[in-house]
């Protein structure tokens, strides 16, 4: 992990810009920008009125976006889904991911009409939105078929890993069903007439403790969402293998979704066929090669 920079002539933008990829200082560190006290074109900001609506929201979301970045990534550590580095698997994943994208456009281009484009991109938001929760429905059922063909030392093993996943899997999903219910909550208080509540600073008080916890679930599932698709939440843990395996349930399953809710690509029959099967096959064969470099290179069984 790269150290965050402590030079004492960086600034505060220098500061912002390398958070990425890097740990997140506290607010005050960050505000320092390196030195013994608190930056004086900070405190000029803070202190002209002005400012007062913009400044002091930035700094409570600062300090709750990296609250909740720092919880999501305990749960869900970002290179969780490579326990074993193998540069070869992660190119060749690399390179049939865009060439999967580059036929797609090709196809479109060649035998797509407009609204086979914007066909495309609903079924690409369609594809972002539906993955968490397919892959909270497959990914018991796959763990469920990985311990039936395991062997008994296995299974034992197996047994607190998937506890731990699963509390992991947990949050994610009461973060998911607490932010709409939040959001209600902060619809119906805003909604009543004035006449319903005597005291003037109810609706104000209800909406911030409503609306706060709300910005920091938002932010925990802004961070938390990647690492945890890429780990098939935190599948590595249970078995090395499992997110090869659920990452090839996956694309048979929005093969399925693809076909039910827009149909056919577009071209001639055997065209469309071709990238219908095409995709999800290739993706198959990626998963269970990586798989064999597990059992060959590493040992890694899915009945050991």
């Amino acid at each position: 992990m790269r150290p965050f920079p402590q030079r004492g002539d960086a600034s505060l933008w220098a500061r912002i810009s390398g958070l990425r990829g890097a740990e997140w200082p506290p607010l005050r560190e960050l505000l320092r920008a390196g030195r013994s006290r608190v930056h004086g074109c900070v405190w000029a900001l803070v202190l002209f009125p002005c400012t007062w609506f913009v400044i002091p929201p930035l700094l409570l979301c600062y300090a709750s976006a990296r609250s909740a970045r720092l919880r999501a990534h305990r749960l869900f550590p970002v290179h969780a889904h490579r326990r074993f580095d193998d540069p070869p698997v992660w190119r060749v994943q690399k390179a049939r991911a865009w060439t999967a994208g580059a036929m797609s456009v090709l196809l479109l281009l060649v035998y797509g009409r407009p609204e086979d484009i914007s066909e495309a991109q609903q079924q690409y938001m369609l594809r972002l939105a539906a993955t968490p929760p397919l892959l909270l429905v497959s990914a018991p059922a796959v763990i469920a078929l990985l311990f039936r063909v395991a062997s008994s030392a296995a299974r034992a093993e197996m047994r607190s890993r998937v506890r731990a996943a699963g509390r992991s899997a947990l949050w994610y999903v009461g973060a998911v069903t607490a932010v709409p219910l939040c959001l209600a909550g902060i619809t119906l208080v805003a909604g009543q007439e004035p006449a319903a509540t005597q005291d003037p600073w109810y609706v104000t008080v209800v909406t911030l403790a409503l609306a706060v916890p709300m910005v920091w679930l938002l932010f925990f599932l802004g961070f938390a969402t990647g690492p945890a698709i890429r780990s098939g939440f935190n599948a590595a843990d249970v078995h090395p293998a499992l997110p090869a395996l659920l990452t090839g349930v996956l694309v048979w399953e929005f093969a399925a979704l693809s076909w039910a809710a827009g149909g056919l690509p577009p071209g001639p029959p055997l065209i469309q066929v071709l990238a219908l099967l095409g995709g999800p096959a290739s993706v198959t064969a990626v998963a269970w090669w990586e798989i064999g470099r597990l059992r060959d290179r590493h040992g890694v069984r899915l009945r050991g």
